[in-house]
């Protein structure tokens, strides 16, 4: 990827003042973030325009985060996507990386260390 290339970004979190939030927050940094409250949203959106990268959260109405995983790895399926849970288990994480998730993160996270795992994810070159 062209470290130039502004990072595309598709976050899909029902809790609609956190995704603005990190929206805003990415947008600071140069990242295009998109958030989708429901995996229906979600799907919808990624059937318009193509991401670099997804961030997921694993809890949520409708469609549950696993179930948006693998409909995105059906859609995309080069596209990192990066789970991110306030209520994860160890057996949750599994099955999440079964389903070729490319990272699990909990929340509550540090704003930097979610933005270096979404350019690292995303490819950019330096973002480890």
């Amino acid at each position: 990827m062209d470290d130039a290339k502004t990072v595309t970004l598709l976050i899909v979190d029902d809790e609609v003042g956190f995704a603005d939030v990190l929206r805003k927050r990415m947008a600071r940094r140069g990242v295009d973030a998109t958030p989708a409250a429901s995996g229906e949203d979600a799907v919808r959106i990624l059937r318009k325009r193509d991401f670099d990268v997804a961030l997921v959260d694993l809890k949520l109405q409708g469609m549950d985060g696993v179930e948006i995983l693998k409909v995105f790895k059906l859609m995309a399926p080069e596209m990192p996507v990066l789970m991110l849970t306030g209520h994860g288990s160890e057996e949750a994480r599994e099955e999440c990386m079964r389903q070729g998730a490319d990272g699990y993160l909990s929340k509550p996270m540090d704003f930097d260390r979610l933005l270096v795992k979404t350019l690292h994810a995303a490819g950019v070159r330096g973002a480890a």
